[in-house]
């Protein structure tokens, strides 16, 4: 006997098995979450998909307890590394933990992040000068989301070398409202729009909205070129669950990750690049060695970009159904 899945919902809950449907339901998108990610992805995997069986965010107390609170600076032999050509034009300027990478184009450099304020002197400054670039060519700064580990230092380029901050707008309001950030609240500059196309010199940025780790989180489609060879990277600007868990919330990531997957797709994006070493392996990759004719580190192809915001995606449904059990 054929049976809809609603039917046999309600017959479930009337057996007392809801709660067992349920956590099939969850398991299933995690099991196609584990498929997708492979071993390319594992870190991204256990971030977003090793939660708490209620849904509830498992590092809200903390964030609570700590509200106010000056974050303490670790030493700096636990965060800093040394920067890296990655690409014909692309540099990694990153820390152990979070990145920032210097896009150069013909007319200057296009900076994407700048991390927490206690590392934007050691590795953006002196990562872009020690890299034989100048610091003073940095003329946007695109920041995907305004957390501290991506904005912090947005304020010291501003001032320092006039670079034009660019986020969207929802992320700039809460910038604004902030009474004190380290180093410096930045001076609200360029709002950026859904599809934005910045160009500077011979380089177009793709800028594409993609709400849900905050309300204005900002991907990215870069043109790169390795060897001379025109590649695309596509970045993900925002990752973690660290938001206000709703159905409506997860709504919105869920549609992001799917926007943002086609639009690699559709792009021909063969790289993943991130803001956090856990998501793409930066750190690591940044330090490899090539042998000449080696294909980098980073190009993992477009199948293994579209199984990346799969993960995104199944784990994110998985956290909605987490919510109603």
């Amino acid at each position: 006997m054929k049976m809809r899945f609603g039917t046999a919902l309600v017959m479930a809950a009337s057996l007392g098995l809801t709660g067992a449907v349920a956590q099939t339901e969850v398991d299933t998108h995690v099991l196609a979450a584990q498929t997708a990610a492979g071993t390319d992805f594992a870190g991204t995997l256990s971030v977003l998909c090793i939660q708490p069986s209620d849904g509830s965010d498992p590092g809200a107390a903390g964030r609570t307890a700590n509200a106010g609170k000056p974050r303490p600076i670790p030493a700096r032999d636990t965060w800093y590394a040394e920067p890296a050509k990655v690409f014909d034009n692309v540099y990694w300027l990153g820390t152990r933990f979070h990145s920032s990478w210097a896009v150069k184009t013909s007319a200057g450099i296009i900076l994407i992040d700048t991390m927490f304020n206690y590392a934007v002197e050691d590795e953006i400054v002196g990562g872009i000068k020690k890299l034989g670039l100048n610091p003073a060519d940095i003329k946007y700064v695109i920041i995907s989301h305004a957390h501290g580990d991506h904005d912090q230092g947005a304020k010291l380029l501003q001032d320092r070398y006039g670079a034009r901050i660019i986020m969207a707008p929802p992320d700039w309001d809460t910038t604004m409202k902030a009474t004190s950030m380290p180093g410096g609240v930045p001076r609200r500059d360029m709002d950026a729009t859904d599809g934005q196309k910045l160009t500077l010199g011979d380089t177009t940025i793709t800028i594409i909205q993609t709400p849900g780790h905050t309300l204005g989180t900002l991907s990215y489609l870069i043109p790169v070129k390795d060897n001379g060879k025109p590649l695309t990277v596509a970045y993900s600007g925002g990752m973690g669950f660290n938001f206000p868990r709703s159905p409506e919330r997860f709504d919105t990531y869920i549609k992001s990750a799917e926007k943002m997957r086609d639009a690699a797709k559709s792009a021909g994006a063969s790289i993943v690049f991130s803001n956090h070493s856990m998501y793409d392996h930066a750190w690591t990759r940044s330090r490899v060695t090539r042998k000449p004719g080696e294909d980098s580190p980073f190009l993992i192809g477009t199948e293994a970009v579209e199984r990346y915001f799969t993960v995104l995606r199944e784990c994110a449904i998985a956290g909605k159904m987490r919510l109603r059990k």
